[in-house]
């Protein structure tokens, strides 16, 4: 297949769950993927597994949250392979407990904003700045259903609803460049992050809302059918698609 040949992508949080199922399957669609994360190992291993597949790869540890780490991850994949054509924003974080707007933690606000929010938008501003010179660019932002329903903690929520409305203003800016911008909105995911979340913690008057305006007993997404939409939007099939929020949670929140 070679759905993405001759394009390079960066992916964030490319070390496990959806980054991970990205990086595998862009790479086998011809890509030359840049995958980030901040664990290091997790990064190598990754890496390692594309480069066994047939695949091209650079791992760039990075931490999104830092104002300059987002320029160094572009300015490494330039050096690398000349340009950047695909951006896919997947790195973020949950906080504990899904603490509605009454009770939330102001550290849990500062780190999910930090990186879900901030981080987002300078990988953004890095990869924008790269797409204006050879004209061409599609970024890909990971946001959730969350951002759109409210149906989760108050500091995840908005921070997800930041990054719908930074995709929206972002095609705005773009429109008619070459340069798209859209984003994918999943509902629950089978990954690692989610799996490490300790069910005593949440937050019972959250969960019983949740209960009554979404359906939490439809399946959750796996990684590859993440994957596969961020595929979709990243290959110039999509090429007349641009500010679309596209929900992916099997129907759950209709």
């Amino acid at each position: 297949m070679s759905r993405l040949e001759g394009k390079v992508a960066i992916i964030t949080g490319g070390n496990s769950g959806v980054g991970a199922a990205t990086a595998k399957l862009f790479a086998k669609e011809g890509a030359k993927v840049v995958i980030s994360a901040r664990r290091e190992a997790q990064l190598k291993d990754v890496a390692d597994a594309i480069r066994e597949a047939g695949g091209e790869v650079l791992p760039v540890v990075t931490d999104i949250s830092k104002k300059g780490d987002a320029d160094k991850l572009v300015a490494k994949a330039v050096e690398a392979y000349g340009k950047v054509d695909i951006l896919i924003n997947n790195a973020g974080v949950l906080e504990e407990g899904l603490k509605p707007i009454d009770r939330f933690k102001d550290e849990d606000l500062d780190r999910i904003v930090e990186i879900n929010q901030k981080g987002t938008m300078y990988c953004m501003r890095a990869a924008t700045a790269e797409m204006s010179k050879t004209g061409y660019g599609s970024i890909v932002n990971v946001a959730s259903i969350a951002g759109v329903m409210g149906c989760g903690g108050a500091a995840y929520v908005s921070s997800k609803a930041a990054v719908i409305g930074v995709t929206r203003h972002t095609a705005l800016r773009f429109a008619g460049t070459n340069i798209r911008c859209n984003a994918v909105c999943p509902g629950t995911i089978v990954t690692p992050m989610v799996a490490g979340t300790d069910p005593t913690t949440l937050d019972p008057d959250m969960m019983g809302q949740m209960a009554k305006h979404s359906d939490l007993k439809v399946q959750p997404c796996m990684p590859d059918d993440v994957a596969n939409i961020l595929l979709f939007l990243a290959s110039d099939e999509s090429r007349a698609i641009t500010g679309q929020a596209i929900w992916t949670d099997f129907g759950g929140t209709l």
